[in-house]
């Protein structure tokens, strides 16, 4: 009625004879806005990340499906659907180990953007529970694109277990022309001292006691411990070495990062360089 009537009289004077308040005349009910297709998409994202996803990496998800939603809004279903990322939790604590008193040069010095493709390839171990003892893996990480081109699990952490990771590389090692990694003694080895003069590979070790100069390694491995080896007991080697398998497959090509500009690392490299030899 006093809709039908504002062109005659004044909302306040309609409201007082009718006797309602103008906020009530204003107050227009509004129909909670239907997410279900929202939900469902977030839920998906969330399962095909591993659970490792947060808010940022889901948005960004989104948006490719032409979906631009805030980081609080998705962290609003997050929670309403119980979605809790790895990352909310505590990590492990880095392990100690020996130091290699060789004399390499530290020929990376923190120079890990920018790098040309195998230009640098920097590695790393950690452990992981294995039936009821302790076992390794070794990554190789290249920088150009974060990318893991060689990986090896075994029960010893040893020179041999780094060089079982670069025989999984899928290209000649004369393409990589650093080898980055710090003073763990494992890296500190006639073995791999012979491989790396065959395929002339330079040698490059972090100063002693700072981590920092193998940041992208350590970051690496806080990923892979978040995402892969967290609360996980692998029966034997042979599951450890066929999920650790399936989960480099899935971190090259479907875990997109942020220092990527939210790409995979093969989507990455497949942007930036015409031709792979």
């Amino acid at each position: 009625m006093i809709k039908a009537n504002t062109h005659k009289y004044s909302v306040s004077a309609m409201c007082k004879v009718l006797k309602i308040s103008r906020s009530t005349y204003y107050y227009e009910a509004t129909q909670k806005t239907d997410e279900s297709e929202l939900t469902a998409a977030i839920i998906a994202i969330f399962k095909a990340s591993r659970s490792n996803y947060g808010t940022r990496k889901i948005k960004q998800e989104l948006a490719k499906i032409d979906m631009y939603i805030s980081r609080r809004r998705i962290s609003s279903i997050m929670k309403q659907e119980g979605l809790v990322s790895t990352y909310t939790t505590a990590q492990f604590h880095p392990q100690k180990d020996t130091c290699n008193e060789a004399k390499a040069a530290n020929v990376v010095n923190r120079e890990f953007d920018k790098q040309s493709y195998r230009n640098v390839v920097v590695s790393d171990l950690t452990y992981v529970r294995v039936g009821t003892s302790w076992h390794y893996i070794c990554v190789l990480i290249d920088l150009f694109n974060r990318e893991i081109i060689g990986y090896s699990a075994g029960p010893h952490k040893t020179a041999k277990l780094v060089k079982q990771a670069f025989m999984t590389v899928k290209e000649s090692l004369e393409n990589i022309h650093i080898f980055h990694t710090d003073r763990g003694n494992e890296f500190k080895n006639q073995l791999i001292e012979e491989m790396l003069e065959v395929f002339e590979i330079n040698r490059s070790l972090s100063h002693k006691g700072y981590p920092y100069d193998n940041a992208v390694a350590e970051a690496t491995f806080k990923i892979i411990k978040t995402e892969f080896v967290k609360d996980q007991t692998f029966m034997n080697l042979s599951a450890l070495k066929l999920q650790l398998a399936d989960y480099v497959n899935w971190f090259n090509n479907h875990r997109i990062h942020s220092s990527l500009g939210y790409l995979t690392p093969v989507a990455y490299r497949k942007n930036n360089l015409k031709k792979v030899v």
